[in-house]
């Protein structure tokens, strides 16, 4: 995203309007500019129409900046999954995409939520912490597609410094080895420059139990349960 300078009359109503605070008001000019490096491209400033000015404009996106907006902007679809935003379903569609069969429990860490945003050498690194501990990395998944070596847990090096609104690296484990994931991803939480959210699923155990909720006490996770249901919204892909 970029300001038009003959249309900017340094009125900064669009500043606020900004989630990783890119939008920045001049030291001399009275105009706002947008530092490009801080910028994830998330369109928030022109969506909402903040400019009655019309300074605000979007010039077209090349590689790799254009994974700013795949990851952040959920008008853009990503080009690997094809679907808006992030370009991730997550593991909370589990009862329709049956990703995670009972007896295994999905994972899926995101980084840069809320309103921190991260490099996606910080995904390279939380990345390299957990896959050696034998999980599965979800191939639908728009981070997938950036490794380029995943036995070297090695990202393509021209897209390390980019800046996303957020990037969610999604797996799977067994429920006895979960535990150990969970604390893994709890040390290198400190490791990394911007926060991670970690969301755990898996099936509901005849006796109504939930081996997700079990693995995540036993790692000292503090759990803030969340269901969805999308009744009527969905048919299973596969035989649950």
């Amino acid at each position: 995203m970029k300001v038009d300078e003959d249309k900017c009359t340094g009125c900064l109503e669009c500043v606020d309007f900004c989630p990783v605070k890119a939008i920045k008001e001049a030291d001399v000019g009275g105009m706002v500019y947008i530092e490009q490096d801080e910028c994830v491209e998330c369109g928030v400033c022109l969506r909402m129409g903040c400019c009655e000015y019309e300074a605000l404009w979007q010039p077209e996106l090349e590689w790799p900046r254009i994974l700013r907006a795949q990851f952040s902007n959920p008008g853009v679809v990503h080009p690997n999954t094809a679907i808006y935003g992030r370009g991730t379903d997550e593991s909370k569609t589990n009862d329709v995409t049956g990703r995670y069969p009972r007896g295994a429990i999905g994972i899926a860490a995101e980084l840069g939520r809320p309103g921190i945003g991260t490099r996606l050498r910080d995904v390279e690194i939380v990345a390299r912490a957990i896959l050696p501990l034998g999980v599965e990395f979800e191939k639908d998944n728009p981070t997938y597609y950036l490794f380029e070596d995943l036995e070297q847990v090695r990202m393509r090096p021209d897209v390390l410094d980019e800046r996303v609104l957020s990037a969610i690296l999604e797996f799977k484990t067994s429920r006895e080895k979960a535990p150990e994931v969970l604390e893994v991803l709890h040390r290198v939480a400190g490791e990394v420059d911007t926060v991670i959210s970690v969301n755990i699923g898996s099936r509901l155990e005849p006796d109504g139990t939930l081996p997700a909720e079990k693995a995540a006490i036993e790692a000292g996770f503090q759990l803030r349960p969340n269901g969805k249901s999308n009744l009527g919204l969905g048919r299973p892909l596969v035989e649950l």
